[in-house]
């Protein structure tokens, strides 16, 4: 079951190190990672997504909050909460009809189109998971995709539940 994991951590070298570390030395995978300071710039907030029971998770949870670096940890996927991802992507323009189509679907995903040339379109599209990967597989049906980029997933918990120290 896919699990979002968010951490509050001291923003020092190393800690982002050893809380994948804790994830690695039990041989689980890390589907996606977003790490950044917050607005205190002491510290940063890692949203980590996984695949994982509940049993795995709590174990996780407790290891990584043992970490001298980290003050706070919370599974978002036990209540509401929202997440998103952004993505880069440049696709192919050489015709006419590709570049309207590219933009009717553009539109339709609401992705903005950053930089334009005579060949290609790079655009960036926000949303959950789902959504960027349904734009890339419509994008790959009218054109070639000539190389995308994703955040991973950034994430909060929904009302007044907050992750502070």
């Amino acid at each position: 079951m896919k699990r979002v994991i968010s951490v509050l951590m001291e923003n020092m070298p190393g800690a982002l190190s050893r809380i994948v570390g804790v994830f690695s030395q039990r041989g689980y995978n890390v589907d996606s990672l977003c790490v950044a300071p917050t607005e205190d710039p002491s510290l940063s907030r890692l949203t980590i997504i996984t695949q994982a029971d509940d049993k795995v998770i709590e174990q996780i949870t407790k290891q990584v909050n043992k970490l001298v670096d980290v003050l706070k940890v919370i599974d978002l996927s036990e209540n509401a909460h929202i997440e998103r991802e952004m993505m880069l992507i440049k696709v192919a323009t050489r015709t006419e009809a590709i570049r309207a189509e590219v933009k009717r679907n553009a539109d339709i995903f609401r992705a903005n189109i950053l930089d334009v040339s005579l060949s290609n379109y790079t655009m960036e599209v926000t949303g959950t998971t789902d959504k960027l990967d349904a734009f890339a597989t419509t994008m790959a049906q009218c054109t070639e995709i000539i190389e995308s980029s994703r955040t991973g997933v950034c994430g909060l918990a929904r009302g007044e539940r907050a992750l502070r120290p």
